[in-house]
Formats: structure tokens, sequence, C-alpha cells
């Protein structure tokens, strides 16, 4: 696994966001993609060490594709490798541990990023009124409100069916829950320091993820049509 080589492609893309140009150098993408999963099955074989849930998918499986849907600007390529592991891979949900990976931008997040399955969303709000005290405890970890503050989408106000002045009424206006922790360009190019501590904060964001998972046990993700 060469984070450096990752690094160096990302940039290169970067600066060169072109289908020619990713034409030309489809060897050194590829290249990049086997030490992306590389890196990923590292993160993988770390998280299951505290969290059996992780399928044995392969690496693959949990990375996104670099192509940008064009409708929403002129450039072909997202120049950044990003993956979700969790129990069914990419999806959203359940939540799991997410990584970006792009020069400049490199953080690590748990927790639920949609927004748009209201379901979802009720049913984390549902379960935050009703848990409140499980919630502050994980909030109150050490090892949680060292390294993250929760973040997503929020409404104005907390929806009329629920207690505007509870306790965690700011918690009830989001409509996504997660955290990220940002990590410097020089901690990624060393790869074995990066797979270290990258596996500890996972470690430390799992209360989190699980709390929301129970909250989303009775959720079943949308057929595409």
């Amino acid at each position: 696994m060469d984070t450096k080589f990752i690094y160096n492609f990302l940039q290169d893309l970067n600066d060169n966001n072109s289908l020619d140009w990713m034409k030309t150098n489809k060897k050194y993408y590829e290249q990049a993609k086997m030490e992306c999963e590389d890196l990923i099955q590292k993160l993988i074989n770390g998280i299951n060490l505290f969290d059996s849930s992780i399928k044995n998918l392969p690496a693959k499986d949990f990375i996104f594709r670099l192509n940008k849907d064009m409708r929403f600007g002129n450039l072909p390529y997202n120049p950044s490798f990003r993956a979700h592991i969790s129990k069914y891979g990419k999806l959203p949900i359940p939540v799991g541990y997410f990584i970006n990976i792009k020069p400049g931008n490199i953080f690590l997040g748990g927790g639920l990023f949609a927004s748009m399955f209201s379901d979802a969303t009720k049913s984390i709000r549902d379960y935050i009124a009703k848990n409140t005290n499980k919630f502050e405890k994980i909030l109150e970890l050490e090892t949680f409100k060292n390294n993250f503050t929760v973040d997503g989408e929020k409404l104005k106000n907390v929806p009329k069916e629920y207690d505007k002045d509870h306790k965690l009424a700011e918690y009830l206006k989001h409509k996504s829950w997660f955290i990220e922790y940002k990590l410097k360009d020089s901690v990624f190019l060393q790869s074995e320091e990066f797979i270290k501590i990258s596996v500890e904060l996972f470690k430390y964001m799992k209360p989190f993820n699980d709390y929301l998972n129970d909250a989303l046990k009775d959720f079943k993700m949308p057929e595409r049509k």
C-alpha cells in the first residue's frame, strides 16, 4: 500500500480533469485504484477487530466511483477516493465508517450523511426523543467529545410533533447526523501511521454509529426503479 502514490494520482487528476487525460493515464489510475483498495482492506481488517458487523466484502465494493454526474458541473471526475465501510457496503444505511481522500481535504466520518430518507429521519428523531440518556452518554464520552461534533442538515425549528423544550431539541432539528475528523495530508502520506490513527478514530465513532443503527433497525432502503 502506497498512500503517496494515491495522493500524487489525485493531485494529477485534479490538475488534468478530463476524459482524454484519464484515457491516456489508464494504467496510472488502475495502479492508484489498486493501492486504494489495499488501503481500504487494511482499514476493514482493523475495523473488524472491534465491529464484527462489517461483512467480508471485497474492498472495491466499499469504494465510490470517481465519475461525476455531468449535469452538476463540467469536470468529468471527482478527484477523490471515497469509501463507506458498513454491513451493506456503500449504501448509506446502515451507517458505517466513511473516508474521503482528496489532497487538502482528507477526513474520516461516521453516522448518517444522507438526509433524503424521511422515514430514516423520523426513526432517529423518535429514538433520540425516547432514548435521551443513552445519546447524552455517548456525547459525553471522552473519546467522542474530544474528537467529534455532531453535524448535519437541520431545520430552523423542532418539528411540531416533538417537544420544542426537549433537552436534546437541537438534535431533533436534524435531518442527518454525522461526525467528521479531518487529518493533515502529511499524516496520510505516512501509510502505516494513517491506518493506525484511522482505525482508532473509527473505534471512537462506533458507539455513535451503533446508536443510529439501533434507531434504524427497521428501516429498509428504497428499491431502485
